[in-house]
């Protein structure tokens, strides 16, 4: 009599059971080792857990791997889950693609993509009450609020990121929710402990920057059953000069003081502060700088999480995106 097997999601497995499972083909590339042994890698992931594994010459599944199987695509498996040196991995022992007669058991697309763990449409209202009460300058007040309107339906859904940070469906309200709140902490700090500089930080400024510094992801971003990917101008264009565009834009029907739209523009090409991070200027102006840091933060803060919250022991592996280990606590 064969053996049945539980049907536990990726996420839910324990180092050392077998189960069956469904799970998206995130990613398989052609590698080889320092010792020039041949292998492909190979990414299984669900909503909430990713596993890297390979699969190496000598594997009965090789054949497969290299020929048939598809990144973007789901399959249901029967595998060994361990938890390594390398961390999380899969032992293959079924593997073959979902077919239509899945959904019996449960299977749908939207169980792989990754979720906020806040409710799209609350996030949405709540910013859009940021901006109807604490931007004072009615044109750009309007203007964010427009741009968010013309977008609301993309924008409910819309990760943050393709990976890395708020790389999941409603990342992108839940990043810049969390930015604004940061922005409006660290300016009212500022200019209460420092009037004598209220010319140089613009409450206004600070606001809408935070508000508008990543608005170039709605048409970056395409989000498919396998997650966020480049749309063409995204890949061509990127979202830093896709934002400028549709703050320049939205200034023509919302005319802005010349300085103002400077300031907002000058946000929206620096916040990510460094060449090799899509950035064609440094922060160089005080609102510019402060948004950097409340972007940033909350960005390394949700990395942080995510790589502390997935697996076991005192210290995460150095294999995450910000690339050294990070410390969980004694056990």
């Amino acid at each position: 009599m064969t053996k049945a097997f539980p049907l536990v999601p990726l996420c839910e497995m324990s180092d050392g059971q077998e189960a069956d499972l469904f799970a998206l083909l995130a990613a398989k590339q052609e590698a080889t080792t320092r010792e020039g042994k041949a292998y492909w890698r190979v990414t299984f992931r669900d909503a909430k857990r990713e596993v890297s594994f390979p699969i190496w010459a000598d594997s009965p599944h090789l054949e497969a791997c290299r020929e048939t199987w598809q990144p973007g695509e789901f399959y249901k498996l029967r595998a060994l889950y361990r938890e390594t040196s390398f961390g999380p991995q899969l032992e293959i022992r079924r593997i073959r693609a979902v077919t239509p007669a899945d959904a019996a058991d449960g299977f749908d697309a939207a169980m792989c993509l990754p979720r906020s763990q806040f409710e799209s449409n609350r996030l949405f209202d709540a910013i859009l009450k940021i901006a109807e009460t604490e931007i004072g300058d009615e044109n750009l007040r309007r203007l964010v609020i427009d741009l968010y309107r013309q977008y609301q339906e993309i924008l409910l859904t819309l990760p943050a990121a393709r990976r890395n940070h708020h790389a999941f469906v409603g990342g992108y309200l839940e990043h810049v929710w969390n930015v604004v709140r940061n922005a409006i902490l660290l300016v009212d700090k500022y200019l209460a402990d420092y009037p004598n500089h209220a010319a140089l930080l613009s409450r206004d400024v600070v606001i809408a920057g935070a508000l508008l510094h990543d608005i170039g992801k709605v048409q970056e971003l395409n989000l498919t059953p396998a997650g966020a990917e480049y749309t063409a101008v995204g890949e061509l264009i990127g979202h830093v000069l896709l934002g400028r565009d549709l703050l320049r834009e939205a200034a023509t029907r919302f005319p802005l003081a010349p300085e103002t739209l400077l300031r907002l523009e000058h946000i929206i090409v620096s916040h990510q502060r460094l060449p090799e991070w899509g950035a064609p200027k440094p922060p160089m102006t005080a609102e510019a700088i402060l948004i950097h840091f409340a972007d940033d933060t909350d960005a390394k803060l949700q990395t942080a999480f995510a790589a502390l919250s997935d697996g076991s022991g005192a210290f995460t592996t150095s294999r995450n995106p910000l690339q050294y280990k990070l410390f969980r606590g004694l056990e």
